[in-house]
């Protein structure tokens, strides 16, 4: 029966094609839309989990003053020294690698090339918690690091500023604002970071040398630090928290004139938020199969009047209720099904094309496409069936005298 009914449906549909198209177009933007929305969003997500994950996985940085201004917090908070750096390395189990962090703005100079840069102080640890590689040359030795020697390692963006497309300059002088440094590395490339800063614009010195030549002090502005995945961050945060405050001499009716920002925590904060604008984006989207239903609905119950005389017929004949209540069940369930195949083309390739413009990742998601899918059968076969049962409720003699 379901068969029949189904043969009964596309002819039906295949008379009217230009009015059965027009029936589904609300389907068909709802479920393109819906689709569209959600993948957008899918893929805003990854790019911005992607780009945070340059920052450096699994990372913790240490800050002094406080993240958000509270009473009695005093906003002249000392700074870090080298000394803390050590403590934390010894003294805190589960960290891969502690770094010390401060920068300076400087002109860098190479032959006829002079390029404005940021130099940053800090050792091989700095590289282990931003997760990032050498592309030429090497890390820090040791000795380089405790005695401040005049060596740097150049971000892919400083490089090419300075020695071009052809060169990676390990091994040549660069002149900066009070000494000249030997190149020895070069960092790979990162790009932009999410807030739209170039992560490559840098120069990384040994801190010593930093305090020496350029901040003539001890001050550590931060601390970066990489953590064992294999340990809870909470952990490690409650004994770096408590550690600190040790040393700083902060008493227990004191706040914390230091912050810890985990990555994590960050990158929680921006996917959730971006989650949430996708399932509103999606919900707004999924209006328009409402709409749709009721444009189903209504064709439906034109299409009862118009074949009334026909209804009558089947039904003087021996057609029982619910076989009349089924053609026009699979009739709406068709419809909207058929718009459902065509919303589900559409959208994906919406998608992709959207996705393009934009330049972010295309996240293809099958659950939102069985979903969206279903749902249009779904909306077909809701809004269908008060036609279906208006057509089956029929009375043979009324229905075969309608003109």
């Amino acid at each position: 029966m379901i068969l029949s009914s189904l043969f009964l449906a596309l002819r039906e549909i295949r008379r009217n094609i230009m009015r059965s198209f027009l029936t589904t177009l609300g389907v068909v933007i709802g479920v393109a839309s819906v689709i569209a929305m959600v993948m957008l969003g899918d893929g805003a997500t990854r790019s911005i989990t992607d780009e945070l994950a340059k920052l450096g996985a699994n990372m913790l940085i240490l800050q002094p003053g406080q993240e958000r201004r509270q009473p009695g917090m005093d906003q002249n908070a000392p700074p870090f020294k080298m000394s803390d750096v050590e403590a934390i390395k010894n003294e805190v189990i589960g960290i891969k690698a502690a770094a010390p962090y401060a920068s300076k703005s400087v002109t860098a100079v190479f032959g006829a090339n002079t390029y404005a840069t940021a130099i940053v102080g800090s050792d091989n640890g700095f590289m282990i918690a931003r997760d990032w590689e050498l592309s030429s040359g090497r890390m820090f030795e040791a000795a380089e690091t405790k005695g401040g020697s005049a060596v740097c390692i150049l971000g892919e963006t400083t490089r090419k500023a300075l020695f071009g497309e052809n060169s990676n300059g390990v091994g040549s002088f660069v002149r900066l604002d009070r000494f000249a440094c030997e190149v020895i590395g070069v960092l790979q490339s990162k790009g932009a970071s999410s807030f739209g800063q170039d992560q490559d614009d840098l120069i990384v010195a040994p801190m010593a040398l930093f305090q020496r030549r350029l901040s003539g002090n001890k001050d550590v502005r931060a601390i970066y630090i990489a953590i064992d995945p294999a340990v809870s961050s909470e952990t490690i945060k409650n004994d770096i928290n408590a550690l600190l405050r040790e040393r700083r001499k902060l008493r227990s009716d004191q706040v914390d004139n230091f912050y810890i920002r985990d990555t994590k925590e960050l990158v929680s904060a921006f996917t959730s938020t971006s989650k949430t604008l996708t399932i509103l984006l999606g919900s707004v989207a999924a209006i328009s199969l409402l709409v749709g239903g009721i444009g189903i609905m209504n064709i439906m119950l034109v299409s009862v009047t118009e074949r009334t005389r026909e209804i009558g017929v089947r039904l003087a004949i021996g057609a029982t209720e619910r076989e009349v209540l089924t053609q026009f069940l699979v009739e709406a369930v068709t419809l909207s099904s058929l718009g459902g195949l065509i919303g589900v083309a559409l959208g994906l390739i919406l998608a992709y094309f959207v996705t393009i413009g934009f330049g972010i990742p295309y996240v293809y998601n099958q659950s939102i496409v069985t979903i969206s899918f279903a749902f249009s059968m779904f909306i077909g076969a809701f809004f269908g069936y008060f036609p279906a049962r208006k057509a089956a409720r029929l009375d043979p003699i009324e229905a075969l005298r309608h003109e």
